[in-house]
This record gives structure tokens, sequence and C-alpha cells, in this order.
């Protein structure tokens, strides 16, 4: 149930930062701030081209994340099953200090 909250976090995180791109000024396409209209035009390859690689970006990141996230929980657990064993093994040196068995 936590990996499809996981996924509509990510999913919406990644609609709300390609929203948020189009109110930069320099990822806009509206030309308001160029004042010839010419000149632009070179640029907007180079603009699309990095629009392109924004999204992908955070998708690597997300995803990386993900991965890091699940990685630091897997270990997490390992680490409580042997602390578990650890409280439920027979400790006879424990035993025989305490007097409780001969």
């Amino acid at each position: 149930m936590s990996e499809i909250s996981g996924c509509r976090s990510l999913s919406s995180l990644l609609l709300l930062g390609t929203i948020f791109l189009q109110f930069i000024p320099g990822f806009s396409d509206d030309g308001k701030n160029s004042t010839n209209p010419t000149s632009h035009a070179p640029s907007n390859s180079r603009n699309g081209s990095t629009l392109a690689f924004i999204p992908f970006g955070l998708v690597v990141v997300g995803l990386l994340s993900f991965f890091l996230f699940k990685l630091w929980q897997k270990k997490k657990r390992e680490e409580q099953y042997a602390r578990l064993l650890k409280l439920f093994e027979e400790d006879d040196e424990l035993e025989l200090e305490l007097g409780l068995r001969d």
C-alpha cells in the first residue's frame, strides 16, 4: 500500500515540477522577455533540449532515491532481525554468571 502512495507522490512531484518550469522566465516560450524575435529562434532548440533533460533528470533522481530508500529499509530490517535473534538466543555464560544454571 505504501508503494502505491509513493508512486502517486512521485508522479505528482514530477507533474508539479514540470508545471513550475513553465513559470521560470528563461524556460517559458512566451517571447515577452526577448527584444528581437529572430534572435530567439536559435536558442529555442537549446531550451527545448534543456527542457527535455530536466524531467528526465527528475525521474532519475526520483528512482535513485526510491531504490536507496528500499535498500535502507532492507538493511534496517536485517539489523532488527539480528537484534531479535540475539535477544532470544540462549547465552550459557550469562546464565552461569547469574547462577541460574549449574
